[in-house]
């Protein structure tokens, strides 16, 4: 991996150092996706049959798993791999859980009643990334919270071909309308619907540059859907002192190295000691590796930052915003207060960012590009929206009708304090008289 000295740099070569490869690469695909949605809303299925056939190389069209096809490849998946799905369901699903809001009731005055209460979003659309990686776990991610909100419509969208493995995960979770589709043609489809797939109010789920930059225009159109989260291309930070073992900050980096050649990796330490040797054993780890050829690609776009201290580790993490964050330091819970923007933090020596990926019960649905500096990681709420509800009794007007009156002279709005005015005249009236 390439070492910078942080003090060396300038304000401008830090900004150049932190950002990441693909956002360079989003005017050449922005042009192409606009066209690919364009295309899915006005033609519908003959677009997305075309695009299917040309990217995902499904000659004949076919997009609908049938439940008969869903079931053969659920129960092909081992014993073994399907009881370790379901251990990693069962921790998401107690920590998803377990964020329910109840609603709240409150009188903010005597008569003025305010209410909070959410209700699950009706169709939302999952996208599972699939390729050479197919991402069983990220099905568990999205689709467990998505069974707790209790959303009506649930539909999955998946690269062919799909692992068995997936849909055992989706019909785990109660998926039963399962496309085989990826890409921006897939977003297109969910988004916008055609005469095969219904249109969804909302889709979750990461993916690649295309993906992501599919997502963001979708959520743009009125016509389109809402979306999660920035989820593109995966990536991790690490910062780690003298005490880090040096293997398992390699097996780290690895870890986010190996899925995809658009990954990056970035190590922040004070210690050249500790840099050199991560990278003999980043160098060791990757002779064992299968994607050994796909993590080199993300080494290459990736670096190692020497900086002062521990403390100026946890600046530059604030300011490259990670969607994970390792700290590998003698004392790392107590970086916390100092560690402001991340998609998931993992602290300690055992705590391998594997865990939060498969099955700790946290989300590894995360913003990334930095987004983490104002957008969280998936959660419960996500999948639904809040609204208030609010009710007044003669005397709760009365009491806060002279305050709204007020207000609403100031602003120029004589309907709104009309509609006080006749009110409380109304209650005057029916008061018995002294």
């Amino acid at each position: 991996m390439r070492i910078v000295n942080w003090a060396e740099l300038s304000p401008q070569d830090r900004r150049t150092q932190l950002t990441r490869p693909a956002m360079n690469q989003a005017a050449d695909i922005s042009a192409t996706v606009l066209n690919i949605l364009t295309n899915i809303r006005r033609e519908g299925d003959k677009a997305l049959k075309e695009y299917t056939a040309a990217f995902d190389k499904v000659p004949d069209g076919k997009i609908v798993l049938t439940q008969a096809e869903i079931d053969a490849a659920a129960d092909a998946v081992t014993p073994a791999m399907q009881q370790a799905i379901r251990h990693a369901y069962d921790n998401i699903a107690r920590f998803h859980a377990a964020q329910q809001m109840a609603p709240l009731v409150m009188d903010t005055q005597p008569g003025v009643r305010c209410e909070l209460h959410t209700h699950a979003i009706g169709r939302v659309g999952l996208y599972v990334p699939g390729g050479s990686a197919p991402l069983v776990s990220t099905v568990l991610m999205l689709a467990v919270p998505a069974k707790l909100a209790g959303c009506r419509k649930v539909v999955l969208c998946s690269p062919p071909p799909i692992a068995n493995e997936i849909l055992f995960a989706a019909r785990l979770c109660g998926v039963s309308e399962i496309y085989t589709m990826g890409g921006a043609q897939a977003i297109a489809a969910m988004a916008y619907g055609t005469q095969t797939v219904q249109k969804v109010d909302k889709i979750f789920g990461p993916g690649n540059a295309w993906v992501t930059e599919a997502k963001r225009q979708v959520s743009l159109d009125v016509r389109g859907a809402a979306i999660d989260m920035p989820a593109g291309p995966s990536e991790v930070l690490v910062i780690a002192d003298d005490s880090a073992n040096p293997e398992f900050v390699a097996a780290d980096l690895l870890s986010q190295a190996e899925h995809g050649p658009d990954s990056q990796v970035v190590l922040v330490t004070p210690s050249i000691t500790l840099a050199k040797a991560v990278d003999a054993a980043v160098e060791r780890q990757l002779q064992t590796l299968s994607r050994a050829d796909i993590a080199r690609k993300a080494l290459a776009e990736s670096l190692t930052i020497l900086c002062g201290d521990i403390k100026e580790a946890c600046i530059i993490s604030n300011e490259y915003a990670p969607e994970h964050l390792i700290v590998q330091t003698s004392a790392p819970r107590e970086l916390l207060p100092w560690l402001e923007n991340a998609g998931s933090i993992f602290l300690g020596a055992w705590t391998p960012e594997s865990v939060g990926d498969y099955a700790s019960g946290t989300n590894h649905t995360l913003p990334t590009y930095g987004y983490a500096r104002t957008a969280s990681s998936l959660g419960l709420a996500d999948y639904q929206r809040r609204y208030t509800v609010q009710e007044l009794s003669a005397e709760g007007l009365k009491g806060l009708g002279d305050t709204v009156i007020a207000m609403a002279n100031a602003e120029g709005l004589d309907a709104h304090r009309q509609a006080v005015v006749l009110r409380m005249a109304e209650i005057n009236a029916q008061e018995p008289s002294a």
